[in-house]
């Protein structure tokens, strides 16, 4: 088994507590190559699908194996460009979601919600909804500037930073101090009495939280995804993400939805939250005994833990878009791996909790970023650098650098058995 792909699920399984001697029940296998770009995206998303598995195994008791195909890991990655509903493809990003030349370099907006894409264009001072209306409002300010006009409108726009000019952003530092995720046992509560399935209330949009949520359903949870009647979730995207799921819609404004909500709540062993840090705190979700787990896309803390986001401008803000691009352009990974890995990583840790808290009892809270997954992706799993596999030498044509042998082996070891079969012939 490649180190690569087991040091990442050791990883990933030493940050949700799990026990080490488990990771023999996970194998790979299947195509290679998939995922391809200059960060470990491959790796990344192998090894949060296979931690989802060995939390699964390990809850249910089985005795494995969980294995991880490449090949249905990466289609998964990018489930939305293989969804059709009646034969038609899905839109993933609408005109005014993406890529802007700025006076001085790049900004990435996000417009696919029609409230999004109204702050955008209030931001920018645009009436007109249309693409060059907004790159010519944009091509005349600097990015940082888009981007703190825009989020002050309350609307989505990120400037492009390059790996270093993110790790000296007060948000970026805050990241990087912080581990991948978080889980806390909050009080001593029993665990709700569960007869029958899961119960898990699904309070996320968009991608991560219900890739987190479908997989929970898939493993055999009985999940109930809640949306707000004024703001639904946009129908392909929801198409693409509520496999397994029951919804329903509830203004939690109404009092006599919120009374609905109040009695699910009392009923639920797990509850998922996927809304910008605080919107939802003024409702009071929290419940002795349920496990809670919270995602954002910049973490709950610094100066932009208010702040909304999506996998598109994480990639942009943390140096990925950077470091995936050139000199010309910003690049993007080759799935919204940062959403889906983050979503397998949170079904994770949610199972994991469950674990916990039959043999110690606890409300649990379980808390990941968007931002934390990017962090984890670029500086804890190892990277390609051709420079490890060059060296220099001195011959008769001069100095020269070249590529080292690829063939390798313990040349003690190989010694050893040289020696043993020495001493079989001479005794002979």
């Amino acid at each position: 088994m490649d180190n690569t792909v087991r040091t990442g699920t050791e990883l990933l399984w030493a940050e949700l507590g799990g026990d080490p001697a488990l990771l023999d029940r996970v194998t790979y296998g299947g195509p290679s190559g998939l995922l391809a770009a200059r960060l470990p995206v491959m790796d990344l998303a192998r090894a949060t699908v296979a931690v989802a598995g060995l939390a699964a195994v390990e809850r249910q008791g089985l005795p494995g194996p969980v294995r991880v195909d490449d090949g249905a890991v990466a289609t998964a990655f990018v489930s939305e460009r293989h969804l059709r509903v009646d034969g038609r493809a899905p839109v993933a990003f609408a005109p005014l979601s993406r890529f802007w030349r700025a006076a001085d370099s790049w900004v990435r907006t996000h417009a696919n919600y029609p409230h999004h894409r109204a702050a955008l264009l209030a931001g920018l001072g645009v009436r007109e909804k249309s693409v060059d209306a907004v790159a010519a409002a944009i091509a005349e300010r600097k990015a940082v500037e888009v981007e703190s006009a825009v989020y002050a409108a309350g609307g989505l726009a990120v400037a492009l930073r390059t790996p270093r000019e993110w790790a000296a952003h007060e948000q970026g530092r805050e990241v990087a101090a912080r581990p991948l995720l978080t889980r806390e046992r909050l009080d001593d509560a029993p665990p709700r009495r569960r007869s029958g399935p899961l119960r898990v209330l699904d309070l996320t949009r968009v991608i991560a939280g219900p890739v987190a949520t479908r997989t929970l359903a898939l493993l055999g949870a009985d999940v109930l995804r809640i949306d707000a009647p004024r703001n639904p979730e946009l129908p392909d995207q929801h198409a693409d993400t509520a496999v397994g799921k029951r919804t329903a819609a509830l203004d939690l404004d109404s009092p006599a939805d919120r009374r609905t909500l109040d009695e699910l709540l009392d009923s639920a062993d797990v509850l998922v939250t996927g809304y910008r840090p605080g919107a939802l705190d003024r409702f009071g979700l929290h419940r002795p005994g349920l496990v809670v787990a919270r995602l954002s896309a910049w973490g709950d803390y610094g100066p932009w833990g208010q702040r909304r986001g999506f996998d598109s401008l994480v990639q942009v803000a943390t140096g990925i878009a950077a470091t995936e691009g050139s000199a010309e352009q910003p690049g993007v990974l080759p799935a919204q791996a940062l959403d889906h890995g983050t979503g397998y990583l949170l079904a994770a840790a949610v199972l994991r909790s469950l674990t916990e808290q039959d043999e110690e009892g606890g409300t649990r809270l379980v808390r990941l970023a968007l931002a934390q997954t990017g962090h984890w992706l670029t500086t804890a799993l190892p990277r390609y650098d051709p420079e490890a596999y060059v060296t220099e030498s001195q011959g008769p044509l001069g100095q020269l650098r070249h590529a080292l042998s690829p063939v390798s082996y313990e040349r003690a070891a190989a010694a050893r058995r040289t020696g043993r079969r020495g001493a079989r012939r001479a005794r002979r």
